[in-house]
């Protein structure tokens, strides 16, 4: 076994600069990192909204929050709103927050579900302070002492300015950045990768290689052929488009998900653009009318042309295989409708840490990392195809299809078992915690037929007052709290 001492980076973005800053940041001098891009290949670079876990990467990295700010063009992130999912004309809101407080043994929507069937008409998301700072356009960070009064938050920002920052300090750090295209990769006998050969006969050799070149996956599928899961049967969508737009006066701090007839259109933020896209089926639409239906339902003016993007969504089924690391891109595709391909990233760079190969890499450090990977994709992927299949639309045959297929039995255990009493189990390192799946599955229309018992050991008058106590607490800080535009300038300011 060959001590792990180099590591190469092929291909910059997102993807890549994140690998390089969290590696020389967590090993430093234990390891040396180069990292191979070319400024003549272009990065999808449309991954603009993320989950809170971005701003554990950004302590761990050092980041002042406001120079993150300002240097990203980043806004605050608190939900994101799902217009005409379950039907047409109506809108839920998942946030980052959770509704009122739950008891040791009863989460709080069994109540708020018994309430409900005593006549009580307020809405499950009166109870969430993200939800209500989220409809106010209201922000500024919490310090609570008690749970009921967290504020959990990320952010939209210019995902090539964020690779720039981090392009920044990797280097300063003593990452190596090497300019170049790839003509050839060189394999030793035993068919690890040896080195990568540029254009002009440069060689760069290394010990472990970290495939960050996108759905080509250079590495780790045109050498290796690590393989491929396709999940297009249950997430058929397979392009997207995309295109900026001029800032609103006004800047929401949520992200917006709208659902077309065969597909779904983001609306992101920042303080000096709108990102606009429209995930869709080509079996449905074609670019010319993708492009139509976009840029017809922006608002503010586009400010360049249409980006076309293929996908296959699924995921590598090696993303560790040989002495190559796959991540972003090139380890797998869910489309963003839950911001979570910037995470996927943090998150494998994350995994190779803790299974760093010391002293050599060895199987069993392989078969964890592929075994974890392969369980973080298909949590997420669960949750995305739950958006899909659990709706009420009769408006077109997409959207019917999506309502009858058959879907993975990890998912229909989930929406069965929540159907029937309101029951929610977060399985082992699940992405998403349970106050996500009550509210895209309340959200999408299922309404659980009974609540847990705990829930009538409280008279009626009781669970009155509880609810009205959960509505004011969470409603105390809004008259305090600065709108989002006013933090953002305060903030960016400093």
């Amino acid at each position: 076994m060959q001590t792990v001492r180099k590591v190469v980076i092929l291909g910059g973005g997102t993807s890549g600069w994140i690998a390089a800053a969290l590696l020389k940041k967590v090993l430093g001098a234990t390891i040396d990192i180069v990292l191979v891009e070319s400024d003549s290949i272009g990065t999808i670079g449309v991954g603009e909204a993320t989950i809170p876990p971005i701003r554990l990467l950004n302590s761990v990295l050092g980041i002042n929050e406001a120079e993150f700010l300002r240097e990203t063009k980043a806004t605050i992130k608190l939900a994101i709103k799902f217009d005409n999912w379950r039907v047409p004309g109506e809108g839920y809101f998942h946030t980052f927050g959770a509704p009122g407080k739950s008891l040791a043994f009863c989460q709080f929507h069994h109540l708020w579900n018994r309430a409900r069937q005593l006549g009580d008409t307020t809405s499950l998301w009166e109870y969430d302070l993200n939800y209500l700072c989220a409809r106010d356009g209201k922000f500024a960070p919490i310090t609570a002492k008690d749970t009921i009064l967290e504020l959990p938050y990320a952010f939209h920002f210019d995902a090539g300015l964020y690779a720039q920052y981090l392009r920044k300090l990797s280097e300063q750090w003593g990452v190596q950045r090497i300019e170049g295209l790839v003509n050839d990769v060189m394999q030793h006998p035993n068919g690890d990768i040896k080195n990568l050969v540029l254009d002009g006969g440069r060689e760069v050799s290394g010990d472990l290689f970290i495939d960050c070149s996108g759905f080509r996956g250079l590495l780790i599928q045109q050498k290796l052929g690590a393989g491929y899961d396709d999940w297009s049967h249950w997430l058929p969508c397979d392009r997207a488009v995309a295109v900026p737009s001029e800032r609103f006066d006004k800047t929401l701090p949520y992200t917006r998900a709208i659902a077309h007839s065969a597909g779904w259109q983001w609306r992101i933020p920042l303080q000096h653009r709108n990102g606009n896209g429209l995930v869709y089926s080509s079996a449905h639409y074609t670019e010319q009318q993708a492009a139509d239906l976009l840029l017809g339902n922006l608002d503010s003016k586009a400010l360049a042309d249409p980006k076309f993007i293929q996908f296959k969504t699924g995921r590598r089924r090696k993303q560790w295989h040989r002495n190559v690391v796959s991540v972003g891109l090139s380890s797998g595709f869910l489309e963003p409708l839950e911001s979570t391909s910037i995470h996927l990233i943090q998150s494998a760079v994350v995994r190779l840490l803790q299974l760093f190969p010391h002293q050599g890499i060895v199987s069993s450090q392989v078969a964890e990392y592929n075994r974890q990977s392969q369980l973080e994709f298909e949590q997420i992927r669960d949750f995305i195809i739950l958006h899909y299949h659990v709706n009420q639309r009769t408006d077109s045959q997409f959207w019917r299809d999506m309502q009858q297929m058959t879907v993975p039995d990890s998912l229909q255990r989930k929406i069965q078992i929540f159907a029937d009493n309101g029951s929610l189990f977060r399985e082992q390192n699940d992405l998403f915690l349970e106050s996500s799946w009550l509210q895209v599955m309340m959200g999408q229309g299922i309404m659980p037929k009974d609540y847990h018992p705990i829930a009538n050991s409280f008279t009626e008058q009781k669970l009155k007052e509880m609810l009205a106590q959960f509505r004011a607490i969470k409603q105390e800080p809004l008259s305090k709290l600065p709108s989002h535009d006013e933090f953002l300038q305060k903030v960016c300011a400093q």
